[in-house]
């Protein structure tokens, strides 16, 4: 799948699973707000498996440096669709940002969403086309302040937030699994899974079929867990 069409899933997993999900994953404070922001960083962590691809929207993320760092993580992962498509990294991936958030604190908190939402805006086209200065400030201006209003204002973040990564991960998992290559979910265990529904990476059924209806998907779900009852079922 395309990088946008895996941060759509993320925030279509976190918008059907936040309301069935136990206090002790959301906290006991969790609203819409919560919800909203959630979604969005959810659909950046469904990013991060693509750490171990050279050209993935995480390697262009910080320039060069993200782009050498992806390489690298390539190499010691065994390349693209190895280690970090497996279920293994996501339970490291949410564990690492219980951890972080644990001894870390709120600096962890404020970095973690940062990167998160500007990874979700960019993968979600969120800013004005090509490679000039506005299409990267205003993902960057648009994060920074996200990341200040959830610490101002969305207190339980801590609690929700590994579980807002762990989701991500595995709507990434979920979407390659639908492809020809398929997926090691149990490695070091080198079989791949796969239902290859998508025949080629970024083909018609992906982005004029797939993609659009996970969108609205997730409109729904939101404005439904918001404001239940409002939409009528005849």
């Amino acid at each position: 799948m395309m990088g946008h069409s895996h941060a759509v899933s993320g925030g279509l997993l976190f918008a059907a699973a936040s309301s069935h999900l136990p206090v002790e994953l959301v906290g006991p404070g969790f609203g819409p707000a919560d919800l909203l922001m959630g979604t969005v960083l959810c659909a950046g962590a469904a990013l991060l498996p693509d750490l171990d691809h050279h050209d993935s929207t995480l390697a262009h993320f910080l320039g060069p440096v993200s782009g050498v760092l992806c390489r690298v993580l390539g190499r010691v992962s065994g390349g693209h669709r190895h280690a970090t498509h497996s279920l293994l990294f996501a339970a490291l991936a949410g564990a690492g940002t219980w951890a972080g958030i644990a001894h870390l604190g709120r600096g962890f908190v404020l970095g973690l969403t940062f990167c998160l939402l500007a990874l979700a805006l960019r993968a979600l086209h969120l800013h004005p086309p090509g490679n000039g200065p506005a299409t990267w400030a205003l993902p960057t201006g648009l994060a920074a302040l996200g990341a200040a209003g959830l610490d101002s204002w969305l207190p339980n973040a801590r609690y929700w937030l590994p579980c807002a990564v762990t989701l991500g991960v595995l709507a990434h998992l979920l979407g390659d699994f639908l492809t020809r290559r398929g997926v090691p979910l149990f490695w070091p265990y080198g079989r791949r899974y796969e239902i290859p529904l998508i025949k080629r990476t970024g083909n018609g059924v992906e982005t004029k079929f797939l993609a659009p209806l996970m969108t609205i998907a997730t409109f729904v779900l939101l404005w439904c867990t918001v404001f239940p009852g409002t939409l009528p079922i005849s």
